[in-house]
């Protein structure tokens, strides 16, 4: 097998991972794909878990932390009356209750305490780590680790489908809400236990579910050429989208693009980062910061290396 040749290629895609891969497994296999020299991926979905994968090719891992930080969005259904070692369909069953039969309005009460700010304890089977190893691998050998309860918000929790068995959701969150740990508290609030049948992540950060591609999608796009993967790239700066954007002079680009502060004539909130472009080409060149009467430089995107704005 001859040795891949590496090559310098930015930007952000959308894969739809598909179910039985890690989420390192499915970036490592469109990172080929594109022989992109440098990638990572903005959040880990559990194999068991599809759906949106923004991965981050070349100079736009340097603002995967925004895409990390960012608010998700999911799709699950929870299998009730059944608890599970792992909190999924893929663990031994513990126990197995009847399931009560409650009207709408009584889901609705019980749902009303997993909506807006909510404390969890993450589960042991995840990848939060207890020095440096995965809470998961002490699960593994029988190992509970104790861990801190942490506050995460709920901004939306809908009942999209029911059936005797199972709740199917649409729940809006911040980063690092355990979706696993609301389906088992839902079951332990019915009082019958819970394990969740399925996960889907429908966006992230504010990407629309329709731009998502397939390892298929991706494997087909490549037989008609790296031009044309390309083309599906979409750019850096939609990782930070949100935040407010600046506009630099040619002097100014060159200051901020050597590392030198520039004066701050915007009326934007100290402490703020802001998104930097060069005001000629409109090229994004990075993130800059908010210090009083300056703009200090935060995270430049290496231009020597850039092939695609």
């Amino acid at each position: 097998m001859s040795k891949t040749k590496w090559r310098s290629v930015d930007g952000i895609v959308l894969l739809n991972k598909p179910i039985g891969l890690s989420s390192n497994q499915a970036l490592q296999r469109v990172r080929r794909l594109y022989r992109a020299a440098k990638a990572g991926h903005t959040g880990a979905l559990d194999p068991l878990a599809t759906g949106m994968l923004p991965l981050c090719l070349g100079e736009a891992t340097k603002f995967s932390q925004f895409l990390l930080d960012a608010d998700k969005r999911y799709l699950t259904c929870i299998q009730l009356g059944i608890r599970t070692t792992t909190g999924d369909r893929e663990g031994d069953v513990l126990t197995e209750a009847a399931i009560p039969n409650l009207s709408g309005q009584e889901l609705e009460v019980i749902f009303d305490r997993f909506r807006g700010e909510i404390e969890q304890i993450p589960p042991m089977y995840s990848a939060l780590k207890h020095e440096g190893k995965p809470l998961y691998e002490y699960a593994r050998q029988g190992i509970v680790i104790e861990r801190k309860r942490r506050r995460v918000t709920v901004a939306n929790l809908t009942l999209v489908a029911r059936t005797e068995d199972t709740l199917t959701l649409d729940i809006q969150c911040t980063k690092g809400t355990y979706i696993r740990t609301i389906g088992e508290d839902i079951g332990e609030a019915l009082g019958c236990g819970a394990h969740l049948k399925s996960l889907h992540r429908i966006s992230t950060a504010g990407y629309q579910p329709e731009n998502m591609l397939s390892l298929e999608d991706f494997e087909a796009l490549a037989e008609r050429g790296e031009a044309t993967l390309d083309g599906y790239l979409m750019s850096m700066d939609t990782a930070v989208e949100h935040m407010n954007k600046v506009e630099l002079s040619p002097s100014d680009t060159k200051d901020m693009l050597h590392g030198r502060s520039i004066a701050n004539t915007t009326s934007f909130e100290d402490e703020s980062s802001v998104r930097l472009y060069d005001q000629d080409t409109q090229r994004f060149l990075g993130l800059g910061r908010i210090k009083a009467s300056f703009i200090k430089p935060q995270r430049l995107v290496n231009t020597s290396e850039l092939t695609r704005i």
